[in-house]
């Protein structure tokens, strides 16, 4: 697997929320870490072992959480960020592979141990699933793009660890760009009247993505110049109609397909010639990656 090219969100953003992680867990302080050793007093070194096979993401982030905490803690990744690690049920404990080692005050090391775990490996869990969807179509020209269906605080931290397992972002929010949906349609009468209400009143160069069901929607779409159109829930024949009446209309318009895409599917979804497929599976339907802390005095 490629090392990953995932750009993490500055330290400037994400120090806010990880701040706050922290003191959800923490609360008025760590009640046995503290009435066990005196702040700063002690120096341990630890461990991270990864004990499933996976995609690891979130290192950095780990690093941080414990940076937060104290500026002298040090966590130095031992593997790069967006590896495979692989870890097998049978192996014995002392031989799973360490992916990371810390060292520094010993209390720091306890009171961020959750929080940091806890991000990582939701992070690599959501890398993983990611990357073997993306496997199934590594040759074909699709990219696997993700959604805004997103846990509410984590969305920076999850399209990042998508990115890490091979996606391409879709919009983070509302402001990135426009995608007129089927409540929108609904709402303003038509394709054409979403459009061309819409194109008179957004800046440039936000572009503009309709979601269609049928092909008289795709054809509605074509005549009103749609930047992108998204194929929703269409049955493959009709995906495949689709796909021909706009690359004949208009060779430069980007098309999406959406709708149940699963390890199964996917692969004949992108056979239809689509740019971009769209999911949330690899967010909402990734298990965490197993990982732990191993601590030495």
């Amino acid at each position: 697997m490629k090392t990953s090219t995932a750009v993490l969100p500055p330290f400037l953003v994400l120090d806010g929320l990880l701040n706050g992680w922290l003191l959800e867990d923490i609360g008025r302080g760590d009640r046995t870490t503290a009435s066990l050793f005196a702040s700063g007093s002690q120096t341990a070194k630890a461990q991270w072992i990864a004990k499933e096979s996976g995609v690891i993401a979130g290192l950095p982030i780990a690093a941080r959480v414990f940076q937060l905490l104290n500026p002298q803690v040090q966590f130095i990744p031992l593997i790069e960020e967006g590896s495979w690690c692989e870890s097998l049920p049978e192996m014995p404990s002392e031989r799973r592979p360490v992916i990371a080692t810390i060292e520094g005050p010993l209390d720091a090391l306890l009171t961020g141990e959750r929080v940091a775990l806890n991000l990582a490996m939701g992070l690599s869990g959501i890398a993983t699933l990611t990357h073997k969807y993306v496997a199934q179509i590594a040759d074909l020209p699709t990219q696997l793009v993700d959604t805004r269906k997103t846990t509410p605080g984590l969305r920076l931290l999850e399209k990042y660890a998508t990115q890490v397992g091979g996606a391409v972002n879709h919009r983070m929010g509302l402001d990135d760009g426009v995608m007129i949906k089927d409540n929108h349609i609904a709402a303003a009468g038509g394709i054409g009247n979403a459009i061309t209400q819409i194109r008179d009143r957004i800046p440039y160069p936000l572009t503009i993505e309709v979601e269609t069901e049928t092909l008289a929607q795709v054809r509605e779409a074509l005549e009103h110049q749609a930047d992108i159109i998204m194929l929703d829930n269409m049955p493959l024949e009709m995906m495949r109609q689709a796909v021909q009446i706009i690359r004949e209309n208009n060779n430069r318009i980007k098309i999406e397909a959406s709708g149940n895409i699963t390890l199964e599917t996917i692969r004949a979804v992108a056979e239809t010639g689509v740019d971009y497929i769209s999911s949330s599976a690899p967010i909402t339907r990734s298990p965490w990656l197993d990982l732990s802390m191993r601590i030495s005095r």
